[in-house]
């Protein structure tokens, strides 16, 4: 095998220390012309690639965000992703993109590695509402924002949605639109986002005066296409049909249009769908699906420059927690029903 080149070799093939070395690689302007290009040739005729990793532990800092979210296969989240990696890329970083996939095991993993690269800061989906373990993050003093999670001032910096009002804004659509009878979609209910998903709708239904049993609630091990179609599957068997159904994200609606059309339920002639998140598959299903938009890039982007600044603050560091508005996306799966009187 053959051996790596280092530093010491291409000082040696230049003629000139190892220092002279590393500030022609690092401060440039620290060294003469003629210098500078001798080295440059050494290490072009050497095939000589600076460890990117071993200067990272001599600065005792690394050049590496991680983000740690709950479900890769979401496309939600691919956006959080791409707006926290245009952040990085502009301030010479990298991202470590990780899926908890919803598993605390598999999530207390992360953490703890993530604390074992001593990684510049942590992007962090936590799991449930009681948050995750940070314990083994705040030893190594590495900054941690909670992403589509509000934070306790404590906890550290949150970027998030209003998503109380969202799912208001979503079952205030479907009351609107003549529907009495709704189930909502969605879960764990112990994920934060759901539960105030959830809460929200059930302030919309108070607001219009039915009775609280207007809104039912089939609950769901996960958040994704699967889930929503045995979901499906089960709001049909319930003892009266529902009109609308209000589901916690987009995948869970996507999942349970599956199982309606399956069956013959037309939407929205038969049942109303309303989803959350507003991906680009929610307006391009059969039926374009009414979405509940909230801003995944912009989530993405300012969650990365909250961490950055932390990282990069050298006394005090004030915990932010930016909450973002959601806007409901009108669109065919709930447009042909008569307006309530």
């Amino acid at each position: 095998m053959a051996r790596t080149v280092g530093i010491k070799d291409v000082a040696r093939q230049a003629g000139v220390s190892i220092g002279t070395v590393s500030n022609v690689i690092n401060r440039p302007d620290l060294v003469s012309v003629d210098t500078r290009l001798r080295v440059e040739a050494a290490i072009s005729e050497l095939g000589y690639v600076r460890s990117e990793s071993a200067r990272q532990l001599r600065a005792g800092r690394s050049r590496v965000m991680a983000l740690l979210v709950l479900d890769m296969g979401n496309p939600f989240f691919v956006d959080v992703a791409r707006g926290a990696e245009k952040v990085a890329r502009e301030n010479g970083l990298m991202v470590m993109l990780s899926n908890s996939g919803q598993d605390r095991a598999e999530e207390e993993a992360y953490l703890a590695h993530f604390a074992q690269q001593q990684v510049l800061g942590v992007l962090l989906s936590p799991i449930d509402g009681s948050g995750a373990d940070l314990g083994v993050l705040r030893r190594g003093n590495i900054p941690v924002v909670l992403v589509d999670r509000g934070a306790d001032r404590e906890e550290g910096c949150s970027v998030s949605v209003d998503d109380v009002l969202g799912g208001t804004l979503a079952v205030r659509h479907l009351v609107e639109t003549g529907n009495e009878r709704i189930v909502f979609v969605g879960g764990p209910l112990s994920l934060q986002q759901v539960h105030n998903r959830l809460v929200g709708a059930r302030q919309a239904v108070a607001e219009a005066g039915l009775p609280p049993e207007a809104l039912a609630v089939v609950e769901t091990p996960r958040l994704d296409i699967a889930a929503g179609r045995d979901a499906g599957q089960r709001l049909l068997g319930l003892g009266h049909r529902p009109t609308a159904v209000f589901c916690a994200n987009d995948l869970l609606a996507l999942g349970v249009l599956q199982s309606l059309f399956a069956v013959g339920v037309r939407v929205p002639e038969d049942i109303a769908l309303v989803g959350y998140d507003d991906i680009e598959f929610a307006g391009a299903a059969t039926v374009p699906i009414t979405s509940v938009r909230q801003p995944a890039y912009q989530i993405g982007r300012t969650s990365a420059e909250l961490l950055l600044a932390e990282s990069l603050s050298e006394g005090p560091h004030e915990h932010q927690h930016v909450v973002y508005q959601p806007e409901l996306v009108v669109r065919a799966s709930t447009m042909r029903r008569a307006a309530r009187p």
